[in-house]
C-alpha cells in the first residue's frame, strides 16, 4: 500500500462549511483512479476529490443514499513526468451552479465538464466538518490510493480561492511557479504540510499536524522547477516488450515480473546532446547473473522494442550484463569491465557531445574510463557519432528477482538516501559518487546547464 495522510475532521463550532480550498503541487507516477483529498464518514457519507480511470479530476459526495456532487472535467492528466499544480475551489453560496464546484490545473481554470451535479445553494460540503470523520491525502476506503508525490498541501476551510495566492506566472519563462509562502486564510482547523520538504507539521500556524499511514515518506529533489527523470511508465504500458516489468518508489525501482519475459524501463527524459549521469544499484539477480542490463538505448531502438522482440541489449542499445558482457547494437562486445554483483552501484556517464558511454562500479570508472577526457573518448565502454536521436538512460529486467533502484539525483536508492553525497560540480542532483567533471544530473535543470 502507498504511503498516504490522515487526520480526523476537527469541528468549529459546529458551524456549517460551504466554503473550502484544497491547493496541492502533484507529479504522478502511475495513471488511472487515484485518491487526491477525501473526507470520509461511512461508505455511505463521504465527498472525495480524484483522478478517475481516464485521467479527469472530479468531486464526488455521496450522502445518506443520493449524489450529491459530480463535476467531472473533460481534460485529462497524463503526463508522469510533470508537476501539476492542482487547486479544487469549493463555494456553495454561489448562486450560478457551475461557480460552486471549480478546478485549476497550472493556473488555468478548467471550463469544459463532462458531469454537471452541483451542490444545491448554501449547502454544507460533505463530511469536512462532521464528527468521526476522517480527512485523507492520497487515499480513501472509497478510491484507489495515488502513486507519486505531492508537496505544499493546503487546506482551507471556510474560505474559497482561485489559484492565484498558491501560484502565479514567471514573467521571463510564462511558466506557472509556486509561491512557498502564500497569503491565506486557514481557519482553526486548516492547514498546510509538506513545505520545502516532508514534514506533516502544520506550517499554518494551527499545529494541525497529519499522520503518515502505511509507510514513510520520502523526500525528493525533484520539484516544479526542476523535474528529475524517472523510468517512464508509459513507454511500459504502451511497449509489449516492456511491460514485464514493476516500477515503484515513484517509479525508480525496476523489478520484473515475468517467468518468461524481460521488461525494459527507460528514462522519462531523453536527450541528444549534452553530458549527463545517473546510478542504478543492483538488489536482484536473475539465478544465471544474465540480468538485470544497465545502459542507454536510443528512440529507434525505443521503437524496435515495441514490436515485442527488442531490449537494451539489442540493435539502438548500449548495455553491460551481470555476467560482464557488453552489448553494443545487439553485439556482445569484448571489453574489460568485468561481473558485478548484487548490491553494485552502477555509474553510468553518457556523453552526447562526443559520443560516449562510459560505466563504472562503486564510484570505479572501468575499462580504464576517462568520462571527463572530452573528444578522445578515453576508455569509453562504447564510442559513436553524435546525431540528433535522443537517448534514453535505463534497465531491462526478468523475473521478480531481477531488481534495480535508480538514482536520476533524487539521493535515494528505493527509499534509503545515499550514505555519503559525492561532490557535484553542477550543483544539480544527489549522488553516492563523484559525477565527473563537466556531467549532471538528467533533469529539466539539467538540460540547460
Amino acid at each position: 500500500m502507498a504511503t498516504y495522510l490522515s487526520r480526523d475532521v476537527t469541528k468549529d463550532s459546529g458551524t456549517a462549511i460551504t466554503k473550502l480550498t484544497f491547493s496541492a503541487w502533484i507529479k504522478r507516477s502511475k495513471l488511472g483512479e487515484a485518491e487526491i483529498f477525501n473526507a470520509y464518514q461511512l461508505s455511505s457519507y463521504y465527498t472525495d476529490f480524484y483522478f478517475d480511470s481516464s485521467d479527469r479530476l472530479n468531486l464526488y459526495s455521496w450522502i445518506g443514499s443520493s449524489e450529491q456532487i459530480w463535476v467531472q472535467g473533460h481534460k485529462k492528466f497524463r503526463d508522469v513526468n510533470a508537476w501539476y499544480h492542482i487547486v479544487l475551489s469549493v463555494d456553495t453560496t454561489q448562486s450560478t451552479a457551475s461557480d460552486r464546484v471549480k478546478f485549476y490545473v497550472n493556473g488555468e481554470l478548467l471550463t469544459s465538464m463532462n458531469s454537471t451535479v452541483y451542490p444545491s445553494q448554501n449547502s454544507s460540503i460533505g463530511q469536512f466538518n462532521d464528527t468521526g470523520a476522517i480527512l485523507f491525502v492520497g487515499n480513501s476506503p472509497a478510491r484507489t490510493e495515488f502513486l507519486g508525490s505531492m508537496s505544499h498541501i493546503h487546506y482551507t476551510p471556510y474560505t474559497a480561492y482561485d489559484a492565484t495566492p498558491f501560484g502565479e506566472t514567471d514573467s521571463t519563462t510564462g511558466e506557472w511557479k509556486i509561491k512557498t509562502s502564500p497569503s491565506v486564510t486557514y481557519s482553526s482547523v486548516g492547514w498546510f504540510v509538506l513545505k520545502d520538504g516532508n514534514s506533516v507539521t502544520d506550517q499554518s500556524g494551527n499545529s494541525n499536524n497529519l499522520s503518515i499511514n502505511a509507510g514513510a515518506l520520502t523526500k525528493t529533489e525533484s520539484s516544479p522547477s526542476n523535474v528529475f527523470a524517472t523510468l517512464n511508465p508509459l513507454t511500459i504500458e504502451n511497449n509489449p516488450s516492456a511491460k514485464y516489468i514493476s516500477l515503484s518508489n515513484g517509479n525508480n525501482t525496476a523489478t520484473g515480473n515475468n517467468a518468461a519475459n524481460n521488461g525494459n524501463g527507460y528514462s522519462t527524459i531523453g536527450v541528444n546532446s549534452g553530458k549527463f549521469y545517473c546510478e542504478m544499484k543492483v538488489t536482484g539477480l536473475y539465478t544465471n547473473s544474465s540480468y538485470p542490463d544497465i545502459g542507454v538505448i536510443n528512440e529507434d531502438g525505443i521503437v524496435r522494442t515495441n514490436t515485442g522482440t527488442g531490449q537494451m541489449t539489442d540493435k539502438g542499445g548500449i548495455a553491460i550484463k551481470p555476467n560482464g558482457k557488453l552489448y553494443v547494437n545487439g553485439v556482445d562486445t569484448s571489453w574489460s569491465g568485468g561481473t558485478f554483483s548484487v548490491n553494485t552501484i552502477i555509474n553510468i556517464a553518457m556523453d552526447l557531445d562526443n559520443g560516449a558511454i562510459y560505466f563504472g562500479y562503486n564510484g570505479v570508472w572501468k575499462n580504464s574510463g576517462d568520462p571527463t577526457s572530452g573528444s578522445s573518448r578515453t576508455g569509453a565502454a562504447s564510442t559513436f557519432t553524435p546525431s540528433s536521436l535522443l537517448y534514453f538512460m535505463g534497465t531491462s529486467v526478468y523475473q521478480s528477482s531481477s531488481v534495480v533502484q535508480a538514482n536520476f539525483g533524487n539521493g535515494y536508492f528505493g527509499t534509503t538516501a545515499v550514505s555519503s553525497a559525492g561532490t557535484n560540480a553542477s550543483g544539480n542532483g544527489i549522488f553516492e559518487y563523484d559525477v565527473p567533471t563537466g556531467f549532471t544530473a538528467l533533469s529539466t535543470k539539467g538540460l540547460n546547464l
